[in-house]
């Protein structure tokens, strides 16, 4: 049976509500999981803990970029952090926090992606090598920009980005699980 040039181009427009509908979906959950990264930067920078190393902090806001990695898909996880860092640093930070952090950001995302994709490793060892990988990042942009002095602080700084690393990746675990078939359902 031949269907008529006027029902393809119904279908054609119904498929492309649908398709839409899916792109808002999508578009809403980036916005959610981008706002709440951005609070949880927020509240970090609230929060008086002193980890010993000037800068250093825990990196809760690394929770969304796991759930997002492991959820969303690699390319959002990337949006995600990218914009993250980018409206922290006009909020609350500066143009050398920006620097710093797109460093840490480039060189953990890369080291995440990596490990994620061999299959090899969960949530927790992945997250670890992501918080050690955004210090030495943050260390090489600083040492560009200050001087090698600064590498000096690399051993507290990869002991420090280990330890949060596996807490954050725990925590991160654990959401993943819970909201995954949620997220995939809407």
């Amino acid at each position: 049976m031949i269907k008529s040039k006027k029902y393809r181009q119904k279908r054609k427009k119904r498929q492309k509500d649908i398709n839409m509908k899916k792109t808002t979906k999508e578009i809403c959950i980036l916005g959610l999981v981008t706002s709440l990264a951005l609070i949880l930067s927020y509240v970090e920078s609230m929060l008086p803990f002193n980890l010993g190393v000037p800068g250093a902090k825990i990196g809760l806001a690394n929770m969304a970029m796991m759930f997002s990695l492991y959820v969303l898909g690699t390319k959002e996880a990337m949006f995600i952090g990218a914009l993250r860092i980018v409206l922290s640093a006009l909020l609350f930070g500066n143009g050398a926090a920006l620097l710093y952090s797109l460093a840490g950001l480039l060189l953990s995302f890369i080291s995440m992606v990596l490990l994620k994709k061999t299959g090899l490793f969960n949530e927790v060892a992945v997250s670890a090598v992501g918080g050690v990988m955004h210090n030495v990042g943050q260390l090489i942009m600083a040492a560009f920009l200050a001087g090698t002095g600064v590498l000096l602080e690399l051993p507290m700084l990869f002991v420090l980005g280990l330890i949060c690393g596996v807490v954050i990746g725990i925590i991160s675990g654990i959401l993943i699980k819970r909201l995954e078939k949620i997220v995939k359902r809407i």
